[in-house]
């Protein structure tokens, strides 16, 4: 029993003497920063922004906390839930009262349900009536000609796009596909990779004999919701992960910018500007072994280990020069601009929730590529801001096209989202409707789905791999939804925690 001890008791010790700085404060850092510390990693987290959470984050309308970042998350693989059970285990966990779609932006202004059997916006059944309200009789008849069609062979056809106009026409590309991969993703579905979007449907394809089936098959097994968000917001979780940071000794510092690393004598030396005082609410002083990060002189840091959990042009900046990689830094970072204005609106129209929660738009036909009706999705929102009183999220920016927002003054751009909700969900909001609003300028990284992502990430750490005591997080690596940004940071520091107390590269 003694000799099965010492060997536990070296490594608890050494991963206190192990000093690890996390880049980013976004919530793949906040992550990556738990899962060393809570085994005793000394942990120092910056942040250059003023604030933790990233695209997690709220704002006050109307003299309420409202969310105006990710709001739920997939419950795909579980992540996210293991991660609040973890952290936050007294959390209500809910799911969302109603989460149908619509697509606007059809004839004459006119707008209609998204059928229920559908992937992706493919339907099951073309003669289902929500199909025929959408793509009329013609784009009907068309999509049912694939049902006479020879099958594909497995994996002849990787893009979404390409696959739906050969096998369903124009219609169901255009009108029913593509307003749910532009909105959701900032993709044409040209660019989306049918096998991660929707696994198993090209062998369900090659199994019916037709795409229409194929849907079908998949929907089978189709449950409730996928969704899972917390009752009081997603912030609650940003808050919780800080405070149990800050419990195990994590030295937390906002406004401080990590401008360079360099290695040296088997340690990471990170340049830092700004944040010198750490996190008041920090209780363990940036102080070497008996705290986190070794300070060595003002706006530097030592570390053994490093993550970076930045976005992806800060990331490749910082990474370039260390990795000696000329390709690795010239790449151009991926993803599209995208502009997100949220209205707080008197509008008792709305509380029937006329058309849903997520609306839509047909490419083209509006300048907003969609919105969410967000108290119509979630009760505990809608109960707390009141009868009558509604939160909308108006999106702006597509692929290739520039956010119709862009340049033009904040009272410009709550009036054209105005303007466009109104079209989108056919009830007239005028400024005098408007209580409050706030507008969110961010780049919409790619999902996992996006084709070509798989083979760019592993070329990004392929490279990174090279770089002793290094791990990279972040959505620009895993793709973007929370389910994927937590269980990928999970991943990749496990890898580098076990690389840093057992040795191996990387972990991998």
């Amino acid at each position: 029993m003694t000799d099965a001890a010492e060997p536990l008791h070296d490594l608890v010790d050494q991963a206190r003497q192990t000093r690890v700085v996390v880049i980013g404060g976004g919530i793949a850092g906040l992550v990556a920063a738990w899962e060393l510390a809570k085994v005793g990693m000394t942990v120092t987290v910056v942040e250059a922004s003023a604030r933790l959470g990233g695209k997690v984050a709220s704002t006050s309308l109307g003299g309420r906390e409202v969310e105006i970042g990710a709001s739920c998350w997939s419950t795909r693989g579980g992540a996210v839930r293991r991660l609040v059970d973890e952290v936050l285990p007294d959390a209500a966990i809910v799911r969302p009262r109603d989460d149908s779609e619509w697509i606007a932006g059809l004839a004459r202004d006119a707008a209609a349900p998204l059928p229920v059997e559908q992937v992706l916006g493919i339907p099951a059944n073309p003669w289902d009536e929500r199909v025929r309200r959408i793509i009329g009789w013609g784009g009907t008849w068309r999509a049912y000609l694939d049902r006479l069609r020879p099958p594909l062979t497995i994996g002849t056809q990787r893009s979404l796009g390409r696959l739906v106009r050969g096998r369903m026409g124009d219609k169901v590309r255009d009108r029913l596909v593509a307003p749910l991969t532009v909105d959701r993703f900032g993709l044409l579905p040209e660019d989306v990779d049918v096998e991660v979007a929707a696994p198993g449907l090209s062998t369900a394809l090659t199994r019916t004999g037709w795409l229409g089936g194929a849907v079908a098959d998949l929907r089978v097994d189709a449950g409730g919701s996928a969704t899972e968000g917390l009752d009081g917001g997603m912030p609650l979780l940003v808050a919780a992960l800080r405070e149990r940071l800050v419990a195990r000794g994590a030295d937390i510092r906002t406004g401080a910018r990590a401008t360079g690393l360099a290695r040296a004598d088997g340690a990471w030396t990170i340049e830092v500007d700004g944040g010198a005082d750490a996190d008041a609410a920090t209780v363990r002083p940036a102080t070497g072994d008996d705290g986190a990060a070794e300070a060595s002189d003002a706006g530097r840091l030592r570390a053994d280990a490093v993550v970076v959990a930045t976005d992806e042009a800060a990331a490749r900046s910082l990474l370039g020069p260390v990795l000696e990689d000329p390709a690795f830094t010239a790449a151009e970072p991926a993803g599209i601009a995208r502009e997100v204005v949220t209205l707080l609106v008197d509008a008792p129209e709305l509380d029937g929730a006329p058309r849903g929660v997520h609306v839509h738009a047909v490419p083209g036909s509006s300048r907003a590529t969609g919105l969410v009706h967000e108290t119509a999705r979630w009760e505990w929102l809608a109960r707390g801001l009141g009868q009558g009183r509604h939160l909308l999220r108006i999106a702006f920016g597509g692929p290739g096209v520039a956010p119709a927002t862009a340049g033009v003054s904040d009272a410009e751009a709550v009036r054209l989202a105005a303007d466009e909700a109104y079209a989108l969900l056919g009830v007239r909001l005028g400024e005098d409707r408007v209580v409050d609003a706030h507008r969110g300028v961010y780049t919409l990284v790619p999902p996992a789905s996006a084709l070509g992502h798989r083979e760019r990430t592993d070329e990004a750490r392929a490279a990174i791999a090279r770089a002793p005591g290094v791990a990279a997080v972040g959505a620009w690596l895993s793709g973007s939804g929370l389910a994927q940004v937590v269980a990928d940071a999970h991943d990749e520091t496990d890898r580098l925690r076990r690389a840093v107390l057992w040795g191996g590269a990387g972990g991998r």
